[in-house]
């Protein structure tokens, strides 16, 4: 099916329709923030899950059942999806936990009034780029990525859904009240994990014990979060995510990219990061 099809445009960018509809975008843009929330913020495949494991289990001291008893869609909901609106955020005791996927200037005005926490994960956009050429073949919402090439035209024009990455890393980049912002990559919490676990607490505010972390940590590793079928998607119907051609918690892994890109197709994403990131001053892992 084409992008007319399956998509959404939603200022300015493809949206899935069947996740997003009239209804989800109208409660996303009258959604009323609070100062205490926590929003994990994201382009889609850069380690958007692995932080809904993370963080239910820092702010609840580490206990398992935070992520053993709720889908992570539903322990901490994309606002702007079908599912928020019928979850009754609005009686959710503080600090609530959510997730978006939108750029910085597409949130609602209660967004920019309460200031919340936001943490903002990026991963390497090759690794990006792998990951969603992967997840595109396998999701019937989106889509199907066709040849490798041409997807990666796609991905580097910001063709594909929630439009290009280039745009949302600048947009968060350059957002107000940086101090409500945390910035970490998917590639600092492959390398050191408790650490990235330990800063994340300390930004939340939630004060952890070395056992605790350590912990959060281990149950937070790839191998072991696969396992979590609260976290997996295993719980989706093969209809809508055929994981038969691709597991959605897939490798978990730095420069999986090598594997995919043809050494042509690398210089050529080189060249498009070079000219599109060069005003950008942040220091990323991956460079």
């Amino acid at each position: 099916m084409t992008e007319a099809e399956l998509y959404t445009v939603y200022k300015g960018i493809y949206v899935p329709a069947h996740l997003h509809t009239p209804q989800s975008l109208k409660y996303f843009e009258e959604f009323s923030f609070r100062p205490d929330d926590i929003l994990i913020t994201t382009y889609p495949k850069s380690g958007t899950t692995w932080m809904q494991e993370i963080v239910p289990l820092i702010m609840s001291g580490g206990d398992p059942a935070s992520v053993e008893s709720l889908c992570n869609w539903d322990r901490v909901p994309w606002l702007e999806e079908t599912r928020a609106s019928e979850l009754n955020l609005e009686d959710r005791p503080s600090p609530r936990l959510l997730t978006t996927h939108f750029h910085y200037s597409m949130m609602p005005p209660s967004f920019f009034e309460a200031k919340p926490r936001v943490i903002y994960v990026m991963r390497n956009p090759k690794d990006v780029f792998t990951s969603a050429f992967h997840y595109y073949g396998m999701a019937s919402h989106l889509v199907n990525p066709g040849h490798q090439s041409e997807f990666l035209q796609k991905f580097l024009n910001g063709k594909g859904v929630y439009g290009s990455w280039f745009d949302h890393l600048k947009s968060w980049l350059n957002a107000e009240h940086k101090e409500h912002i945390m910035y970490i990559s998917y590639e600092e919490l492959k390398m050191d994990l408790k650490d990235s676990v330990a800063r994340i607490s300390q930004f939340l505010e939630k004060s952890l014990d070395a056992e605790v972390i350590d912990k959060i940590a281990d149950r937070c590793l790839f191998k072991n979060m696969k396992q979590n079928n609260m976290s997996n998607y295993s719980t989706v119907p093969r209809e809508f995510m055929d994981q038969t051609k691709s597991e959605f918690l897939r490798k978990g892994i730095i420069g999986d990219w090598k594997n995919q890109l043809t050494v042509a197709e690398a210089e050529h994403f080189d060249a498009v990061y070079k000219d599109k990131m060069k005003n950008v001053k942040y220091k990323f892992v991956w460079d």
